[in-house]
């Protein structure tokens, strides 16, 4: 079986009940891993090696988060993109967004920038995210001290932590938060999203997918 086949099987596989992905989609998240394995060679990108490791821990949990923001076009940053996760993958399942791939290390965001060329609603920024002007709706992040992030969070903030960061996060001051949500693969890896108290205070019409993590609950978006 050829690794194009692989990839599409075990993205459909591990996400495709909790929202089906369009030919395109499945296709853009391709090319987006053969990319990644060809600049893995020179470059450490992830020390992610095994196909279907890196559609669970790097796609399908991109595509999680991406999946409970709100359903109208919001800005978001990616915080330490990397590689691109979760930033590529939320860009792919939400054209209608734009976001923004903070990378400092200059090597990385040339492979960004390559990754995401056809994205007219991607741009790439060469350094830390606290140098970068303007404000987000959402700022995301894994990989990322959490600590760090709820600094640069003016709004809503979108982490993908284990457990135990999930409990000292919903106690950090400042922030209202949502139930977090367990990621479907077994790893005690949880979503945790929350809002600045001083925006819940003013009131949100955004519609933010609750606890619950069923196709018909979530986002459903085609490109």
């Amino acid at each position: 079986m050829s690794d194009e086949r692989v990839f599409s099987e075990l993205l459909s596989r591990h996400f495709g009940s909790i929202r089906p992905l369009s030919p395109l989609e499945i296709s853009r998240l391709q090319s987006h891993y053969e990319l990644l394995v060809r600049w893995n060679k020179v470059l450490n990108l992830t020390s992610v090696r095994r196909v279907e490791e890196a559609v669970v821990r790097h796609y399908c949990e991109s595509l999680f988060l991406a999946a409970h923001l709100p359903g109208e076009p919001v800005s978001v940053i990616d915080v330490g993109s990397g590689a691109g996760f979760p930033g590529i993958p939320l860009a792919v399942l939400r054209t209608d967004c734009r976001v923004t791939l903070a990378e400092s290390h200059q090597r990385k965001a040339v492979f960004l920038r390559e990754a995401t060329r056809s994205y007219a609603h991607v741009r790439v920024e060469a350094r830390r995210a606290e140098d970068i002007p303007g404000s987000f709706d959402w700022v995301v992040a894994r990989a990322v001290r959490w600590e760090r992030v709820l600094l640069l969070a003016r709004r809503w903030v979108g982490l993908l932590v284990g457990q135990e960061d999930a409990q000292a996060i919903n106690l950090s001051a400042g922030f209202e938060w949502l139930p977090a949500v367990p990621l479907p693969w077994g790893r005690s890896r949880v979503l945790v999203r929350g809002v600045r108290s001083f925006v819940s205070q003013g009131g949100s019409t955004w519609n933010i997918p609750e606890q619950r993590s069923t196709t018909s609950q979530l986002v459903s978006r085609g490109t």
